[in-house]
């Protein structure tokens, strides 16, 4: 027999984390028209014409409404191209992004 002992070949599966996803906020302000946010609720974030009227309203009496969640950089970008379409019109609109909690 051999000196040597072998062990049992182990494989190592490295594990991969599903992107952190992170929160579009539509932040209320009483300047913006309320046809501007559904115009831009519809245009950036695909949604129906009754979705971005309900979203629009939740924003307007709490203040800020979740407008949805993607990974991080789908979030940034929607948010800052939703927010710029309405610095383009003059509207102090705007949308910021949060992590998600786990």
């Amino acid at each position: 027999m051999s000196d040597f002992t072998t062990k049992p070949r182990i494989d190592i599966k490295p594990k991969t984390q599903k992107p952190r996803l992170h929160k579009v906020i539509l932040l209320n302000d009483d300047y913006t028209p309320r046809e501007f946010v559904v115009t831009v609720l519809k245009g950036e974030f695909r949604m129906s014409e009754e979705q971005a009227h309900r979203v629009m309203m939740t924003a307007h009496r709490r203040g800020a409404c979740v407008v949805a969640v993607y990974p991080k950089e789908v979030a940034e970008t929607k948010a800052t191209r939703a927010t710029d379409a309405a610095r383009q019109k003059g509207y102090p609109l705007l949308f910021t992004t949060e992590p998600e909690e786990a």
